[in-house]
């Protein structure tokens, strides 16, 4: 086994992979939540390539970036502490340093997944109205193209920033404003914990160079995007359903809805079954290299190099 990392390291190594990852994937998780939210009878999107497009030739290629800000802000308290709880779990659950059963690396998961909600849900809640204002306008000007014959154009979006929404959401809603989906945020990210850590770990002791050392980086960078892959597929259908129950503005014709219980009825009664698959390639194509990458830094000690520069106290 190797030595554990010091919180620090761990802090540091889970934030740099955070910004790495989200700096790289940001525009197909905007695809995604795009595609999750359209409902049948609004429907602008046919796939993740027909929405970047479409949404590079109205909103410029930083359209792809909306909401980043937000998500590089956040993403790295929030990869800093699932990672650092998932080690933490697992250094307390296991006896004497031996290898932890399926059953304790599954709880080191749900403690890891419960924590980073903290962070997780105003982030993604204050992302996802960032990220889906453009599809919103898109569809009013179809609507008012489809009333009075205008030609079209670039879509003109009325610029909401993070920290207008915070305000706005907090003076009206309170601290409950910005944690609305709390619990289908859980329902998301404590399976996915449960699925992922495990899975991560087991696929990474297969490619160990011995009982004694690390896997090698690339053993790390796979291991990472398969089992981040599978677990984000498995969890996408609550994942429909958060970002629907968290979307503030919709377009005309589309559902509201009053809870999870309710989205799932709803979604069920007009969309089918299918709808709870919608976006996930684009997640896998998210969460694969999110975490590959995150395991990468990790292992490479990033966090350790960057604090062996810091003066060592004498006691």
């Amino acid at each position: 086994l190797s030595l554990p990392l010091s919180l620090p390291a761990k802090l540091i190594n889970g934030g740099i992979a955070g910004l790495i990852g989200v700096t790289c994937v940001f525009p197909i998780d905007l695809a995604k939540t795009r595609l999750q939210n359209q409902q049948n009878g609004s429907r602008l999107y046919t796939s993740m390539s027909d929405c970047l497009i479409k949404t590079i030739q109205s909103e410029g290629y930083f359209g792809m970036y909306r909401g980043a800000a937000v998500n590089l802000t956040l993403v790295t308290p929030e990869k800093a502490i699932k990672l650092a709880a998932n080690d933490f779990f697992r250094q307390h659950l296991s006896k004497d340093g031996q290898k932890l059963s399926l059953l304790r690396e599954m709880l080191a998961g749900c403690g890891a997944g419960t924590c980073q909600v903290i962070i997780t849900t105003p982030m993604e809640m204050l992302k996802i109205q960032l990220q889906d204002a453009g599809r919103i306008e898109a569809q009013r000007k179809l609507m008012s193209q489809a009333a009075v014959r205008v030609p079209g154009g670039p879509v003109e979006l009325r610029s909401h920033t993070a920290m207008q929404l915070t305000r706005e959401l907090l003076r009206s809603q309170g601290i409950a404003g910005l944690y609305k989906g709390q619990g289908a945020t859980l329902l998301r990210d404590v399976p996915f914990s449960i699925i992922y850590f495990p899975l991560f770990a087991n696929l990474n002791s297969l490619g160990g160079c011995g009982a004694d050392g690390p896997a090698p980086f690339y053993v790390s960078f796979a291991s990472g995007c398969i089992a981040g892959s599978t677990a984000a597929v498995a969890v996408n259908p609550v994942d429909v359903i958060k970002t629907r129950i968290q979307t503030m503005t919709r377009g005309s014709q589309e559902d509201t809805y009053g809870g999870v219980t309710d989205c799932i009825r709803k979604i069920l009664r007009q969309e089918g079954p299918s709808a709870f698959l919608k976006g996930a390639y684009c997640r896998a194509l998210v969460i694969a290299p999110l975490f590959g990458i995150a395991q990468v830094v990790y292992f490479l000690g990033v966090g350790e190099f960057l604090l062996s520069f810091l003066p060592q106290q004498n006691n």
